[in-house]
């Protein structure tokens, strides 16, 4: 077990998907945030889990499949605000655990298991002792870019229509997850200078943001389990 703590921020009120964190999803109660806890459960590589919550459906949830590693804090309303400064949040977090690193991660990428952040976190103190200070998960891009005038922004190649795959490869933060010193936290940082890019593949890495995100979540979770493959 490592030295990590897993934070996880559930506030109320999201405004895009109404209860999106603990209506029902794919027939589970609790929702998404139930599910997130019983792949957190599971976990081999993280010393810690702390639930951040102003959210009294949350914390019911959480009381109702607590695990030894789960901590529960009632996040100040003063941090629950959609107007919330994201750094003010990170800084906070320095103050909340004595865990030396820190994994970001969100119940709104379900098919992202205990399996896919154990992998992360070896990945990560690999990374360091490489010479990298942080990780980030993120989803390849090969596809045509352009700019407000028409122009390919990503091809380098010559060809006015290059295939795809010959394109400079650009990565899109999937936001499944951000591994760090804690000590980034207290300078209102989730990632360092030199971050390790960690790839997931766009069906784990799929997130609910909006209510279609919500259906297709549901649909991809229900195929694989339906197939067998690991939640």
């Amino acid at each position: 077990m490592k030295d990590v703590v897993f934070f996880l921020p559930v506030r109320a009120g999201s405004q895009r998907v109404k209860n999106k964190n603990t209506k029902p999803f794919a027939g589970i109660k609790g929702g998404l945030l139930a599910n997130k806890l019983r792949q957190l459960s599971e976990l081999k590589n993280v010393k810690e889990v702390l639930l951040s919550t102003n959210d009294d459906s949350a914390i019911e949830v959480a009381n109702s499949m607590s695990f030894p590693t789960l901590k529960v804090i009632r996040r100040p309303d003063c941090l629950c605000d959609s107007s919330t400064n994201l750094k003010d949040l990170i800084r906070y977090v320095h103050g909340i655990t004595k865990c030396e690193h820190v994994l970001w991660g969100h119940v709104t990428t379900p098919l992202v298991n205990a399996e896919c952040y154990d992998k992360a976190v070896e990945c990560y103190f690999e990374a360091l002792e490489n010479g990298y200070d942080s990780l980030v998960s993120v989803s390849p891009f090969r596809n045509f870019l352009l700019d407000e005038e028409g122009r390919m922004v990503n091809n380098t190649t010559g060809l006015e229509w290059p295939r795809t795959q010959d394109l400079v490869p650009l990565y899109e933060i999937n936001h499944a997850m951000f591994i760090a010193p804690r000590k980034f936290y207290a300078d209102g940082r989730r990632t360092g200078t030199h971050p390790k890019l960690y790839e997931l593949d766009k069906l784990r890495s799929h997130d609910v943001d909006w209510d279609d995100d919500f259906a297709i979540a549901e649909a991809l979770f229900n195929y694989m389990k339906k197939t067998g493959q690991s939640l």
